[in-house]
């Protein structure tokens, strides 16, 4: 496993999938690893072959967070400074990336691993997955994390996370809305894949105008937010693929999309 890449990329039909693969590790984020998904998403944004991406993970853990043993062993402020701005460069190229992101969850996620679920799009994650900030009980809060957690789920449901450090199951992070879905381990990829299919047939222009405009308008207040929205709206009528669906739907006909 020493000779294996860190991070596997697999493409079929319109769907890509990326797999951290350091199990020994349990996928901790080293900075190698880090730089490799950083590499992966910058090509993936430019492909237009892509329609989906689908993170995973191979080994004990989907992700642990980062590495601790990599972090202590530079311990200055200069490489501490480096690792958090790559790594929440990483996290943002997630939101930003024109395709929708799957998370495939297939055990625990904890601390920046957290954070890299909550940064996906949707997460599917099988039934005895658990979720957790654990980062205060050595001392390090999960301020980083946070970011992401606490743009997914509410207030006091976040805060219970970082302060205790106490890990969730599937179920309540369905609830929470962390995740979007919980199966069972023989059905994770079914689930994983049925979310995708369905993405897939949209068409891929209107989907990077509608995932954009979404974490845009999030942060906005009402009025802002329709302003901003109303103006996408218009964009978005102005595509070959809006014209198409629209007369697709009319016509009692699927539609061809053109990808503009």
């Amino acid at each position: 496993m020493t000779d294996a890449p860190i991070l596997l990329r697999e493409d079929n039909d319109g769907i890509a999938r990326l797999t951290l693969n350091r199990p020994q590790a349990r996928n901790a984020l080293s900075l190698a690893l880090i730089d490799a998904l950083q590499k992966e998403l910058d090509a993936i944004a430019k492909d237009k072959s892509i329609r989906v991406v689908v993170l995973g993970a191979n080994g004990p853990a989907f992700c642990a967070g980062h590495d601790l043993k990599e972090l202590r062993s530079t311990p200055t402020k200069a490489a501490y400074q480096d690792l958090f701005d790559r790594c929440s460069a990483v996290m943002l190229s997630i939101i930003r990336l024109p395709q929708p992101v799957i998370a495939r969850i297939h055990a625990m996620a904890t601390a920046a691993g957290c954070q890299l679920v909550a940064s996906c799009d949707l997460a599917v994650a099988v039934d005895h997955a658990k979720f957790a900030t654990p980062g205060v009980n050595i001392g390090l809060f999960c301020s980083t994390p946070m970011v992401a957690l606490s743009r997914n789920v509410p207030r006091k449901q976040a805060m219970e996370m970082l302060l205790t450090g106490s890990p969730i199951p599937a179920q309540q992070a369905v609830t929470m809305g962390l995740i979007n879905r919980v199966a069972p381990e023989d059905r994770l990829d079914e689930a994983v894949n049925e979310l995708a299919q369905s993405i897939k047939a949209k068409s891929p222009s209107t989907l990077a105008i509608g995932k954009e405009a979404f974490y845009r308008q999030i942060e906005m207040d009402y009025d802002q937010a329709y302003a901003y929205a109303g103006q996408v709206m218009v964009r978005n009528l102005e595509t070959r693929d809006a014209s198409e669906g629209i007369d697709a739907f009319i016509e009692k006909r699927p539609p061809v999309w053109q990808g503009c």
